[in-house]
């Protein structure tokens, strides 16, 4: 699933799943469209606009949840987003903690981010 790309790339995406307002494109999404179109990460749609693909809306997901684990093992108060943060926690990565309000790395998510780290 990983084609490694890049921090502009994963930005480039990021844009293309928020939607696009304006009539052109931005910078980020224009040098990075060929790639991720041949990489089948985005596709064009009828009307000429871009958007996502499946493997582009599940690559993005991924990248969203090592960052969610990575927020947690700096800062239990780290702000996660609820969709991660309940995939995270029924796969059993994280674990609320009640008194606090934050997250707790669970045994799983250290060797989770261990593994992802080594790679």
């Amino acid at each position: 699933m990983d084609e490694g790309l890049t921090t502009d790339e994963y930005d480039a995406l990021g844009q293309i799943g928020k939607g696009q307002k304006a009539a052109r494109q931005s910078a980020c999404v224009a040098r990075n469209t060929k790639r991720l179109s041949g990489l089948k990460y985005v596709a064009y749609a009828k009307d000429g606009s871009l958007a996502l693909t499946e493997k582009g809306q599940q690559t993005l997901f991924v990248k969203e949840c090592i960052d969610g684990l990575r927020a947690v093992s700096a800062s239990p108060q780290a702000p996660l987003d609820t969709i991660v943060a309940t995939f995270l926690c029924k796969k059993g990565h994280i674990e609320p903690q009640v008194p606090d309000g934050g997250f707790a790395l669970t045994q799983r998510g250290r060797e989770t981010l261990a593994d992802i780290d080594t790679r």
